[in-house]
């Protein structure tokens, strides 16, 4: 029973893929896209039974489908885990993948290419359920590499664009970079232990490493990591994901908030016991967790592509999480991953409501006074905008506290800075607010005389995911916390304990909350009161600029590595390869001239052949009778 449900669960997408892939362009788009939504909805109804069984007995399922590798004694099953964290990551990949399916129906009704889009959509939901439901590493390798497909898949969806493919060949090129560190941290762990299984690695390390902490672990940790800022977008790692922006709408939401940059968070998580053993890394993931949150919130703070103050908003949001990550508060990380994925869905496929209204216009600048037609997006933009900046009671002021309350008892350096990414958060969320739903309309007149309130096929997912965004917080209260019981199994005591409330804790509760309103009123004195718009580009000055342009990182990555790549290239294209050229031609013009002499022996005369015959044999002949 338990085998058959997991392959319904894993296969569903996947089905609906091949399905849309053969079939989808004869059976029309709106078809195509129910097809594809229902797919996904299949696996969340899975999903839910294996979440009631698994809440009641408490005990994992275990599936080994067949052995796959076995070279000496190392051997690797495929097969699937399915417990605490795996059900909770499938919960949101798949119930928060059916909204986005559901979403996408209407949104992209108007494209040639849909039936590709829900199949690309449903390949996206497939690899990223066998990413978190396989029950080793390598598994997980198979879903990591598949997601890292389907995002350029769906990044350079509209691919005549060329700035659309650069975008999608940039994400590729650098998750491959990431890859190559989990690459290295896998190989690392399957020869040192001869398992890649999460059970046998857990129940093998620690008791390995007991009395004496072995460098290869501290090695194969620091690799994985490596890998978890390729996917999860860390500094140096992270600017491929704001130019993932060049896909659809849709496509911004799913790899945001339910699919591809948690990957890296999954696997820390799971692997906790080998992160662990390595304090320094922990260190390290803290650090890097700490500075990434506070550079990609500064960048947010002057964008004006309203996808791009969300993009950096998910780069800024990811760093806490890995914050709290390198604390060893994994339950945190995970809960913050839970309400982001409410939120940040719910703004993502906002902004594609917005969009949808003013044909594709994606400038702050040329918005505002939406909300006056656009109700429902708008309050539903609000919800998540409060529950983003960390204002109670929504979701997110419970989770982000949380992070920044571990931050404050581990690292005071380390909360300053959280907490200074935090309250820009809100300022910037609020500016984003402001300047698309308030004041006068800016754009043209032809935009402002079609400005209307999407179809309910868009707003229906925005309200479902404002609720979850508003109540999200209630699996994690301060003093009674159901999702730290639920994960409890999976990690050690100590770390799952909650924080006990003193006067101290209040008031870090109380700085952040503070933290959020001033970041709050301080957009709305600027953009309410003084009614500020943004400056066109050419006028934006001072370090404004270096932000706008994003700290020029992508220059000098150009300058460092893409330059220096295609000189390199055009050093062996225009030396190298004509050298070599020149070589291999020679040796073809040496064979052609050896072949025209020596068809000249080819004279068809039979006595002549008869005579070289017998030449040869005599040769042989002398050489054996001397050489004995």
């Amino acid at each position: 029973m338990n085998t058959n449900l997991a392959l319904l669960l894993l296969l569903a997408p996947f089905l609906g893929f091949l399905f849309n892939i053969f079939f989808g362009k004869k059976i029309g788009k709106s078809a195509s896209g129910i097809i594809g939504t229902l797919t996904v909805a299949v696996s969340f109804v899975a999903t839910l039974v294996f979440f009631l069984q698994i809440s009641e007995t408490k005990e994992a399922v275990q599936i080994e489908l067949f052995n796959w590798i076995q070279i000496s004694n190392f051997h690797v099953n495929f097969g699937f885990l399915l417990d605490q964290l795996s059900i909770l990551w499938l919960l949101f990949v798949t119930g928060i993948g059916s909204l986005i399916h559901l979403y996408s129906i209407s949104y992209m009704h108007d494209d040639e290419n849909m039936h590709k889009f829900f199949a690309y959509l449903n390949l996206f939901i497939f690899f990223m359920i066998t990413l978190v439901i396989g029950s080793n590493l390598l598994v997980l390798f198979i879903g990591w590499e598949g997601v890292g497909l389907c995002s350029y898949l769906l990044i350079g969806f509209w691919h005549k664009n060329q700035e659309y493919n650069d975008a999608a060949k940039k994400a590729f090129i650098m998750n491959r970079i990431g890859d190559l560190g989990l690459l290295i941290g896998i190989f690392i762990l399957g020869a040192n232990y001869g398992t890649l299984d999460y059970h046998n690695l857990e129940s093998i390390i620690p008791f390995s490493n007991a009395s004496h902490t072995d460098p290869m672990i501290s090695i194969a940790a620091f690799a994985l990591f490596i890998g978890a800022c390729g996917k999860s977008a860390q500094i140096p790692l992270y600017t491929w994901l704001p130019d993932a922006m060049a896909g659809p709408t849709p496509v911004s939401a799913l790899i945001h908030a339910a699919t591809m940059v948690t990957a890296g968070i999954f696997m820390i998580t799971r692997l906790n016991y080998v992160f662990d053993l390595a304090p320094e890394v922990q260190n390290i993931i803290a650090i890097v967790g700490a500075v990434t949150s506070l550079v990609a919130a500064t960048i947010a703070l002057v964008q004006t592509d309203i996808k791009k103050v969300l993009a950096y908003s998910t780069v800024s949001q990811l760093g806490l999480m890995f914050l709290a990550l390198g604390f060893g508060a994994y339950e945190i990380a995970v809960f913050h991953v839970i309400t982001h994925a409410f939120f940040k869905a719910c703004l993502f496929l906002g902004s594609g409501s917005v969009i949808h209204a003013l044909h594709g216009e994606q400038d702050m600048r040329r918005m505002g006074g939406l909300k006056k037609v656009m109700g429902i997006t708008f309050i539903t933009f609000l919800l998540s905008s409060l529950a983003i900046s960390g204002i109670p009671p929504f979701s997110g002021f419970f989770s982000k506290d949380e992070i920044l309350m571990t931050a404050f008892h581990h690292n005071i350096a380390l909360w300053v800075i959280a907490s200074l990414a935090s309250l820009m958060t809100a300022f910037y969320m609020f500016r984003l607010l402001y300047l698309t739903f308030f004041k006068e309309f800016r754009g043209t007149e032809h935009q402002k005389s079609h400005l209307h309130e999407s179809p309910g096929l868009i707003t229906f997912p925005l309200i479902v995911l404002a609720i979850l965004a508003t109540i999200g917080g209630l699996i994690s209260l301060p003093t009674n916390s159901w999702l730290n019981g639920y994960l409890a199994p999976l990690f050690s005591k100590e770390v799952h304990e909650a924080h006990h409330f003193g006067t101290t804790e209040y008031a870090l509760m109380a700085i952040a909350v503070l933290g959020g309103i001033i970041g709050i009123t301080i957009a709305f004195v600027k953009y309410i009161k003084q009614n500020q718009v943004p400056a066109e580009d050419a006028e934006i000055t001072g370090f404004s600029k270096v932000l706008y342009n994003k700290y020029y990182v992508d220059e000098i990555y150009n300058v460092i590595f893409v330059n220096s790549i295609n000189g390199l290239s055009r050093f062996f294209r225009d030396y190298i390869e004509t050298s070599l050229s020149s070589l291999v031609f020679g040796l073809g013009k040496v064979t052609n001239e050896l072949s025209y002499q020596g068809k000249k022996l080819q004279t068809g005369s039979i006595g002549f052949y008869l005579f070289v015959f017998v030449l040869g044999l005599s040769a042989i002949l002398t050489y054996l009778f001397l050489a004995q």
